[in-house]
C-alpha cells in the first residue's frame, strides 16, 4: 500500500498565498550574500519563493517584499534573471 505523501507548502511573497513548493520559484540568498535563482530547490541559504507570474513579481519588487525576505537588496541582474524565467515558464505551458 503506498503512502501518500504530503506537499510542502511555501508563501508566495508577491500575492501571500500558500502553493505548492513545486509549482513556485526560488531566489536564495547564499551563506556569503550571493543570490541567484535556486532552480533545484537545494541550494543552501535563506530562501524566497515567488509564483511563475509577471503579476506576482511586479507586487513583490513594488512593495519591497522579496528584499525584506532575504534581508538585502536585490541586484538588477538578477531581477533580470527572475523576469526572464517567469516569461519562460508562462511561455513554456
Amino acid at each position: 500500500m503506498s503512502r501518500i505523501r504530503k506537499q510542502p507548502q511555501r508563501m508566495c511573497v508577491g500575492c501571500r498565498e500558500m502553493k505548492n513548493k513545486r509549482e513556485l520559484v526560488r531566489i536564495v540568498r547564499s551563506p556569503q550574500g550571493d543570490i541567484d535563482l535556486d532552480t533545484t530547490g537545494k541550494k543552501p541559504g535563506r530562501g524566497a519563493y515567488i509564483c511563475p507570474e509577471p503579476e506576482c513579481l511586479k507586487q513583490a519588487i513594488k512593495g519591497k517584499r522579496l528584499q525584506k525576505a532575504l534581508e538585502q537588496n536585490i541586484p538588477d541582474g538578477v531581477l533580470e534573471k527572475l523576469r526572464e524565467q517567469i516569461n519562460q515558464d508562462k511561455t513554456g505551458q
